[in-house]
């Protein structure tokens, strides 16, 4: 019997937070009416702090406008947890697929990362080191890497992941990431002392073993093959940056 399929969609150069945000919605609606199987973005983000639904008042100490001097943009968002930051060679992905068991799939992402990042040579990366919603993520020792949020409306996710591949780590020391104080963040760079450009190849690779652990056979597929199933009304400028990447299957 053949797997089910998941959709991994590659949005090339850098994605808005918000066109991204909306392009997950529309995405979500089209699931959720059954009109496409699961899909799996992958994109990265220019500099951004982004809130989830546990954030509090004064998590940005230094103010917004300070922040955005800095050129890093700040938006709300209805995923879980609280502030975190977004970047240039950092590796987002935002699963939409239909789930059962939030807390089942959350521990999936978690062990789906962890074995990209144990193949990619971070031989100690492992899931949340402890109990509770605040460490949810993969860590190396006590080295956060790899952080976590998600929204489920009407069984379907949004949101998902962030993976800090090669990118800057200092915007993570102005603010206090995931809420939790004194935590160290890391990257696949600095844990494996490699030299950077591993972007591409470490996305092929967790956009497998995710495909792999969701029980999913990966199925590469292009934007406008997106824009086909679904209405996106800000797909133009999303598809002029977007890699077009054909369609298969590993």
């Amino acid at each position: 019997m053949s797997l089910p399929e998941l959709w991994v969609c590659h949005l090339g150069g850098l994605v808005d937070y918000r066109e991204a945000l909306s392009l997950q919605q529309r995405i979500r609606e089209a699931r959720q009416e059954e009109e496409i199987p699961d899909v799996l973005l992958t994109l990265e983000h220019p500099p951004v702090y982004t809130r989830g639904r546990r954030s509090v008042p004064g998590e940005l100490t230094m103010g917004e406008d300070w922040y955005r001097a800095q050129g890093i943009d700040v938006a709300q968002t209805d995923r879980g947890g609280r502030v975190t930051y977004h970047g240039p060679g950092q590796l987002v992905g935002y699963p939409i697929v239909r789930v059962d068991d939030v807390v089942a799939y959350v521990r999936t992402l978690e062990d789906a990362l962890a074995a990209t990042l144990v193949q990619e040579g971070v031989v100690d990366a492992r899931s949340r080191p402890t109990e509770g919603h605040r460490y949810t993520g993969v860590w190396v020792g006590d080295r956060k890497i790899a952080s976590i949020g998600v929204h489920l409306s009407r069984g379907v996710t949004t949101h998902g992941f962030a993976v800090n591949v090669e990118n800057d780590l200092e915007p993570f020391s102005w603010i206090v990431p995931c809420g939790l104080d004194g935590v160290s963040m890391t990257s696949l760079v600095r844990e494996t002392g490699r030299t950077p450009s591993l972007m591409k190849c470490f996305r092929r690779r967790a956009a497998y073993e995710l495909a792999r652990a969701l029980g999913r056979r990966q199925r590469l597929v292009s934007l406008s093959r997106l824009e086909a199933r679904v209405p996106v009304a800000s797909a133009g400028s999303l598809a002029a940056r977007a890699g077009a990447v054909s369609s298969g299957a590993r």
